[in-house]
């Protein structure tokens, strides 16, 4: 029964991350990122900034982690470039982590009936793993990466054998994902001590030293990589550091004493005191209850309208998960751990919470709410009709959140995000490759995030020629760069109109709503699902 259930689970998984992959939601810049850079390697050997087979991708100057790049590589080749070559590969990574948690839960609770089974579906239906699922993030990879390497490093407490699977998942982890980089050492960590005796008993110990050398060498490169500009642009863009509040916060408070120079003043307001209080309220959302249950992640591209990170119920059935194991902590310690460090990453940057840099925190979490979900239907079990009136009034309800989830992201969420989204380029791009033959230039408002790259991504512009004619302009606050012109594209803002059309005669000109005026030579209006124009071109 348990095996045909678990097919059932892997089986909706499939459904609900493959399900119009390939449309909904639109390709953002990031994912168009990927694809360009693993076609660009295909085509010449180089990214699209003509640096040979890197660790890390130049991109937009935030040098992103480039395994997932190389995942992509040989969907892109059979493929071609498009949405489903970039897609494909996170969406089966997401279907692979819920047979993966499957296995985690049955490794640690051999003991605990249904558990394993509630926790991959809760993982399979969950908004927070389903909307990173069904798009080109890296994220999702590193996920499936480091709930590979925790559930092969508890078998390894058992079985020495399985400590080399997980050298290479977390190894590969860091390889994928910059967040990975603290939470992945600092989960190892902690498992290193919870199975210390085991690992370091003297038939395993040659095991383990000889396992930690290999991790080593494995992650020299990486290493080496970041002394350079890969391992400082992240953090100088968006780290906590990055962010002058605290510091200014400091100079702010010794102000205020009598003589800012004195010993108390310098003690009770420093930097380490105000960046530490900014670390702790920043780990601290990733918990909140408006986080979790009501409104979600503050950035749009990364929430569906309405909708936290978990559905309503699971607040009901962590506080019973999370009362039962403190009741009973037997064994729930990796859990513990892992639910412990899992928001650290993103905590250390001054956007927070944020769902991206702390999807991993969703293994534990469905865990122990998929624990809190099994104790509830088991005391309802004990409580005779009176119990089944509570299971008729639990399922429904869940069935309820779950199908509203699908509306929100089916029908709401572009019509809601179309501008997040990035919905309209690709139409815009066929349009203008239909007629810029006509015309000296294209120039394309950079009113949205990184057109260039969505452009080149539609194109399908040749690789070799882009990498002779671009270049990437200084960085701006957030640490990031992008190409203003390549061959007759022109990327600027599109204001003052009188000022633009009179820069740029005999072009073809595109801007949002606000930066067009009507009555122009408007050849073309783009909407965004809402109906809203996303794009207006113009014959100058």
């Amino acid at each position: 029964m348990k095996k045909y259930l678990i097919i059932f689970i892997i089986i909706l998984a499939v459904l609900l991350r493959f399900n119009q992959l390939s449309s909904l939601p639109a390709l953002n810049a990031d994912e168009a990122a990927v694809g360009y850079n693993a076609y660009s390697l295909l085509q010449t050997g180089k990214d699209e900034h003509g640096n040979s087979w890197p660790i890390h991708f130049q991109s937009f100057n935030d040098y992103k982690p480039g395994l997932y790049f190389y995942i992509v590589m040989p969907f892109v080749s059979i493929l071609g470039l498009n949405e489903w070559a970039v897609r494909i590969p996170g969406a089966a990574l997401g279907v692979a982590t819920v047979f993966v948690i499957w296995l985690l839960v049955r490794e640690l609770f051999p003991q605990k009936k249904w558990l394993p089974e509630v926790a991959a579906l809760f993982l399979a239906i969950s908004p927070w793993h389903l909307h990173f699922s069904r798009g080109g993030w890296e994220v999702n990879a590193t996920t499936f990466f480091i709930t590979l390497g925790a559930w092969s490093f508890i078998k390894s407490s058992r079985n020495p054998k399985y400590l080399w699977t997980s050298i290479v998942a977390f190894v590969a982890s860091l390889y994928t994902y910059h967040a990975a980089r603290i939470v992945a050492p600092l989960l190892v960590g902690g498992l290193l001590i919870y199975y210390r005796r085991t690992l370091f008993s003297r038939p395993n110990f040659r095991s383990i030293l000889i396992a930690g050398v290999v991790a080593i060498l494995l992650l020299a490169p990486l290493a080496k990589d970041l002394i350079g500009p890969a391992g400082i642009s992240r953090a100088s863009g968006v780290g906590l550091f990055a962010d002058l509040g605290p510091y200014n916060k400091t100079n702010q408070q010794r102000g205020e004493h009598t003589n800012s120079s004195n010993i108390s003043a310098k003690l009770l307001h420093n930097k380490f005191v105000n960046y530490g209080l900014a670390f702790a309220a920043n780990y601290g959302k990733h918990f909140s209850g408006d986080f979790l249950f009501i409104s979600g992640d503050e950035i749009q591209r990364n929430k569906v309208p309405e909708f936290g990170q978990m559905y309503l119920l699971d607040l009901v059935f962590l506080i019973v998960g999370i009362v039962a194991i403190f009741k009973n902590p037997k064994g729930w310690l990796p859990i513990l751990i892992w639910l412990a460090v899992a928001p650290v990453a993103a905590a250390l940057t001054f956007q927070s919470p944020h769902s991206l840099r702390a999807q991993n925190m969703v293994v534990p979490m469905v865990i122990i709410s998929g624990y809190g979900a099994v104790r509830v239907f088991r005391a309802l079990g004990r409580w005779g009709k009176l119990g089944k009136l509570g299971v008729l009034a639990i399922v429904p309800f869940m069935l309820w959140d779950f199908s509203r989830y699908l509306h929100e992201y089916y029908l709401h969420m572009a019509k809601t995000y179309g501008y997040s989204s990035q919905y309209g380029v690709k139409e815009l791009v066929s349009f203008v490759q239909e007629n810029e033959g006509k015309y000296q230039n294209v120039v394309i408002t950079n009113r949205y995030d990184q057109p260039y790259i969505l452009f080149l991504f539609y194109s399908e512009y040749p690789p070799a020629k882009f990498q002779k004619e671009h270049a990437l302009t200084s960085r701006d606050k957030f640490g990031f760069s992008t190409v203003e012109h390549f061959g007759k594209y022109i990327f600027e803002e599109i204001s003052p109109w009188d000022k633009t059309r009179t820069k740029h005669a005999n072009s073809l000109i595109t801007g949002n709503s606000s930066e067009i005026p009507d009555g122009t030579n408007i050849i073309k209006k783009i909407y965004f699902p809402s109906g809203d124009i996303a794009f207006k071109v113009v014959a100058n």
